[in-house]
């Protein structure tokens, strides 16, 4: 039986990434699409690519009861107001891809989605906060070393394409500022650190070294490329074997003895994870998808577990050409 699932939030571009995982998903249906700024129209008037693949429009009210799942995919702060202004059955599972709900906090019963963390904890959950996209990034690049015990001070400079600002036009995004460009922001404050200290805690509780984060703005349209060093008294075989340990059960995320470049996972749910030993420092480079591992993609990654689904079904596999 198919998982009938509705999305809220359905004119940006994880709704328009997720819409496109979704129809080729073989055990989903979309039965609607909400957007209030677009409610009557064709979702093809916003996702101009998906001519020929749904004839679906945008609805203005949520029918709960035909669904299973509801995807949250509106701003930060709209997510926990929607669910406070609507009356959702219980029996309707949960996924928001916004900040929301990523930091626990007391009456937050919401299970942190980063699936490589949390897969036996996301498989029995309601409700998962998916996780950001530079989090996503950094986390994968560091964790192996958080749960030997051995992760120090962490230094890292992550750069992102345009569509990891949303699809509201702004005065960093739009052609002419963004095209041959390439700036810092949010320099050692960005939201996501939260999440990578929250993360870090569940392995080292007592963890109290700087995770020093530089997100910069890229002049491409997709991906993350993350840049992360930290002093290490690990051998290079160790350091390997140590990342091949913790991801063995993870189908997404590749070991890899070769310099990465970003267009290897554009277009796929896979993060490449390069990990070079460099006299007492190790260097790791982590790269995604922001748009699939960083959020939809990752999204669907946790319908799966939660519905009891092979963890990769639905999901994009190969990277394109080009």
């Amino acid at each position: 039986m198919a998982i009938k699932t509705g999305i809220v939030g359905g004119a940006g571009y994880t709704a328009g990434e997720l819409i496109r995982v979704l129809i080729g998903h073989p055990d989903t249906e979309i039965e609607w699409i909400l957007s209030n700024s677009h409610a009557g129209e064709p979702i093809t008037k916003v996702h101009a690519d998906l001519l020929g693949e749904s004839s679906m429009t945008f609805s203005k009210t949520p029918d709960f009861n035909s669904v299973d799942l509801i995807f949250l995919c509106m701003g930060h702060g709209k997510s926990k107001s929607f669910i406070e202004e609507h009356s959702i059955p219980e029996k309707v599972k949960i996924i928001d891809l916004s900040h929301d709900y990523r930091i626990k906090a007391s009456g937050n019963d919401f299970v942190y989605g980063l699936t490589e963390l949390n897969h036996k904890e996301i498989a029995k959950a309601n409700k998962i906060a998916n996780p950001g996209c530079f989090a996503t990034a950094v986390q994968l690049a560091i964790l192996p070393l958080a749960k030997a015990g051995v992760l120090n001070e962490i230094h890292t400079h992550a750069i992102t394409g345009s569509t990891g600002a949303g699809q509201a036009p702004s005065p960093t995004t739009h052609f002419s500022w963004r095209d041959n460009n390439i700036s810092t922001y949010n320099a050692f404050t960005h939201r996501h650190l939260k999440e990578v200290y929250q993360s870090i805690n569940e392995y080292t509780p007592s963890y109290d070294k700087d995770v020093n984060f530089i997100p910069m703005r890229g002049d491409f349209t997709r991906g993350i490329l993350a840049s992360v060093y930290s002093n290490c008294d690990l051998s290079q075989n160790q350091i390997t074997e140590l990342f091949k340990d913790y991801y063995k059960e993870s189908p997404f995320t590749i070991i890899t003895d070769t310099n990465p470049d970003l267009k290897q996972v554009v277009n796929t749910n896979k993060c490449f994870i390069y990990p070079v030993k460099y006299k007492n420092k190790v260097h790791i480079v982590s790269i995604i998808d922001n748009l699939l591992k960083g959020a939809s993609g990752q999204a669907v990654e946790n319908m799966n577990l939660m519905f009891n689904l092979p963890w990769t079904k639905g999901l994009y596999l190969k990277p394109s050409a080009f």
